[in-house]
């Protein structure tokens, strides 16, 4: 798969064929659509592309109130698209000029003069250029001027992407791991640095990592204990994440990420951490002591054991 960050100095693609969008998920009905462009592009020996956006184009149409809550970094959704067998992404930088391009002035000099696109794949209910004017009547009326073809994701593709995007998000707020992973076809995932706590896991017998995640956009799940796999230098192991602010033991309110790996003895910090989230265990509380506090870990280490088919501690 080829990136390409800009549109100065691209090559020359073979028989493009585009779609467009932000595709933040990678999930079930956007794997509808890249099936629907891979088939495309076969039956003409071309190529597919996506077109999409950084930053998004919320956070520069509406900078102080965007309330972006991705569900990828882009890192992730290329990785993601790559599994999915697309060949080329076009990042396009969304700024306040590129979002006044009219639907003329969009379809003309990228799809026309710089992609020379063979055919657009879009939903039927897709809105592109200044004030949204552009559709996909607008390119069929154009489509022999500009000489490309016009396929049109069914209704019923594009409601499909509707639902699965809110309910993964929606699920993810409420700590509901599993509709995410039905949905995204894969565990959701974080990726962050490992940075030093107050070691205070030690003590009581569960040494975590505190994972920090270099993101503002990014949804992070639900407070609460998640079974949990994590990626460390390309190995899996398996764990359990507390996500929170540790009432039981800090009197403020700063969120904090902190995985614990079963039967894992590494020196970490400062290392790039992935978590794959499985299943949501329990909702954070707050205990009286430390002692129970020490003992709803354990039942919870020994929950998460039982559910990856793991030996007893």
């Amino acid at each position: 798969m080829k990136i390409f960050e800009s549109l100065a100095a691209l090559p020359q693609i073979k028989k493009p064929v585009v779609t467009i969008g932000t595709f933040d998920g990678v999930h079930l009905g956007h794997q509808k659509i890249l099936e629907q462009l891979k088939l495309e592009a076969k039956v003409i020996d071309g190529e597919t592309v996506l077109l999409t956006f950084h930053p998004h184009p919320r956070v520069v149409l509406f900078p102080n109130n965007h309330g972006i809550q991705l569900l990828q970094t882009m890192e992730e959704k290329f990785q993601a698209l790559k599994e999915n067998g697309l060949e080329n992404i076009i990042v396009l930088p969304f700024t306040e000029v590129f979002s006044n391009l009219t639907a003329e002035e969009f379809t003309r000099k990228i799809l026309f003069e710089t992609l020379h696109c063979t055919k657009v794949v879009i939903g039927y209910d897709h809105q592109f250029g200044r004030n949204r004017e552009g559709n996909i009547e607008y390119l069929r009326t154009v489509s022999s001027k500009y000489n490309f073809e016009v396929i049109e994701i069914p209704a019923k593709s594009i409601d499909e992407i509707n639902v699965s995007s809110t309910k993964i998000r929606e699920s993810l707020l409420k700590g509901d791991v599993e509709t995410a992973k039905l949905f995204l076809s894969r565990p959701y995932q974080l990726t962050g640095i490992v940075v030093k706590g107050d070691q205070l896991g030690r003590t009581i017998g569960f040494p975590t990592a505190n994972i920090s995640i270099n993101s503002d956009t990014k949804i992070i799940p639900a407070n609460g204990v998640y079974a949990v796999k994590a990626l460390v230098d390309a190995v899996s192991y398996f764990g359990m994440m507390n996500i929170g602010i540790r009432p039981t033991v800090d009197s403020g309110n700063q969120l904090k990420l902190e995985v614990h790996l079963f039967d894992f003895c590494q020196d970490i910090y400062d290392n790039e951490v992935t978590i794959l989230f499985e299943k949501h265990i329990r909702l954070e509380k707050k205990f009286p002591n430390l002692d129970e506090l020490k003992n709803a870990i354990a039942n919870d280490e020994e929950y998460c054991r039982r559910f990856f088919g793991l030996p007893l501690v």
